[in-house]
């Protein structure tokens, strides 16, 4: 029977075809997790290597943001214990055999630490707690700016076991390389083609249609949209993107920084208290080093762990979306939000005790 809900939508910024299949799934409410998240979590643990005093346990440290009026930190950067890349390698020297091809393994990766509370998430931190983490963010992905090795960098947070976390103390990861992957550089050429033919920046148009329609907004304010997209790749896949083009995440305003961690922070706990703390990754997208600043626009994906890969995934390379968009968005928009169970921290300026 035919169901005019069904259909092939075109992802224009990943350059993809979803298959919208909302049959396979029921209500935007039926996406909630049914197990127990919310285990009993102890706000300290003296073995995990994260929590304040078990800082000799960790590995090297980088960065620390001491908060305002607070005796010990708010965040922390330390060196990923099981690196994926060394940044002990003076020069990345490419290697090229035939047809194999091959760079030495330099790169950087780092682990920020965003609280120093043991049982918290981003969703239930204050907007300032959240803000700092940002903050954080941005100044580590400046400093790896400005070394001349760095072709791209990626920041992510894995929360939840079927998103690939293996700690629990909250925490996100940097990684920046030296090569640009196949995923980032096709992206990339979509974005400049559209520029080239266009005369114009494809994720503005898409922000502007998304603002005029409205049915996927999430949340507009003065310089962010959040919103689910209209092929989203996956079931309450959504992205937050500045409404003022920039290429690159590292250039953010104090006063974008501080829109932006009200921006996530709500989208988290509607994620939170409405899909009862599901796992998610989120990811911050940026130019590369070597972009022009028109032929790229940064933005902050969210993807909910609601369902796994199969087959067909995997075979074809297009994903199935068990949800309509207009429908997800309009559920999220409904979570109510309970009152704030903790008071906020003392705002004011953050002083940085280490890196820079």
């Amino acid at each position: 029977m035919y169901d005019p809900q069904v259909s092939l939508r075109f992802n224009i910024i990943t350059n993809e075809w979803v298959i919208i299949a909302p049959r396979r799934a029921f209500r935007p409410q039926d996406f909630r997790r049914t197990d127990s998240p919310l285990v009993e979590t102890p706000a300290y643990r003296e073995d995990c290597p994260f929590c304040p005093g078990n800082e000799g346990h960790a590995p090297s440290e980088v960065y620390r943001l001491k908060a305002p009026g607070g005796a010990g930190w708010q965040t922390r950067v330390v060196y990923n214990k099981y690196p994926a890349l060394s940044h002990d390698i003076p020069y990345p020297v490419r290697h090229n055999q035939g047809l194999k091809y091959s760079v030495d393994g330099f790169g950087i990766h780092e682990v920020i630490v965003e609280t120093p509370r043991h049982d918290m998430t981003l969703a239930l931190l204050d907007t300032h707690e959240v803000e700092a983490v940002l903050a954080t963010y941005r100044s580590r992905y400046r400093a790896c700016c400005e070394d001349p090795r760095i072709a791209h960098i990626i920041i992510f947070k894995n929360h939840g076991e079927r998103a690939g976390t293996s700690l629990v103390h909250p925490h996100s990861q940097l990684v920046a390389t030296p090569v640009v992957s196949y995923q980032v550089a096709d992206r990339l050429r979509t974005m400049e083609d559209h520029q080239e033919q266009s005369g114009r920046c494809l994720a503005c148009r898409m922000l502007a249609e998304e603002i005029e329609d409205g049915v996927r907004i999430l949340q507009l304010t003065e310089h962010f949209v959040a919103f689910i997209p209209y092929a989203a790749l996956s079931s309450f896949h959504l992205w937050i993107y500045p409404r003022k083009h920039r290429a690159r995440f590292g250039d953010l305003t104090d006063e974008e920084l501080e829109d932006l961690a009200r921006t996530l922070r709500t989208i988290l706990r509607k994620l939170h208290y409405g899909l009862n703390n599901p796992d998610f990754n989120y990811v911050i997208r940026s130019a590369p080093s070597h972009c022009d600043e028109e032929d790229f626009h940064w933005y902050l994906s969210i993807v909910p762990r609601l369902s796994r890969a199969a087959g067909f995934e995997l075979g074809s390379g297009m994903y199935i979306n068990a949800s309509l968009p207009e429908e997800s968005a309009a559920f999220l928009r409904s979570v109510e939000l309970p009152e704030e169970l903790l008071a906020p921290t003392q705002s004011g300026e953050w002083e940085i005790v280490k890196g820079s």
